[in-house]
């Protein structure tokens, strides 16, 4: 049913839920596992010439998606990719879907609401309205 399934981290407790949700999908339909963070250009500076915090993030990034590959590794995942980039998240996400033919994303909520959600917006919510692809939401557990 899925060849290539990807989840993007920010290495969140609510991403690492995507991740344990996105590694058992790969396993169950022995698909690829792709993971991906992105370095936001909008947020880090990395435009503004701020090369020591954009260094730092993208440090970040390549330590996120190691953990994911050695996660899935763990789980007898047989195909992993792996990648850091840079420029806004939901259309590098929606990017990379197109580039590597993704047949799931798989994605971690934050729960935001109300004000926060409008000032902040969600990757997650730009991804799922507009994708070509479907996107699983996982969020964490009720406490």
């Amino acid at each position: 049913m899925y060849d290539d399934i990807l989840v993007p981290t920010d290495g969140s407790d609510c991403a690492r839920r995507a991740v344990e949700e996105a590694v058992r999908l790969a396993t169950a339909f022995d698909a690829a596992l792709h993971t991906f963070y992105v370095v936001d250009t909008e947020l880090s500076g990395a435009e503004g010439g701020g090369a020591v915090v954009f260094d730092e993030l993208e440090a970040e990034g390549e330590r996120i998606v190691r953990d994911v590959v050695e996660r899935a590794e763990d789980a007898g995942v047989d195909t992993i990719e792996a990648s850091v980039a840079t420029g806004v998240p939901y259309r590098s996400i929606l990017d990379y879907c197109e580039e590597y033919d993704v047949d799931l994303v798989v994605m971690g909520t934050h729960g935001r609401t109300g004000l926060e959600r409008t000032l902040v917006g969600s990757v997650t919510e730009k991804v799922v309205r507009t994708s070509d692809v479907p996107v699983l939401t996982v969020s964490l557990p009720s406490e």
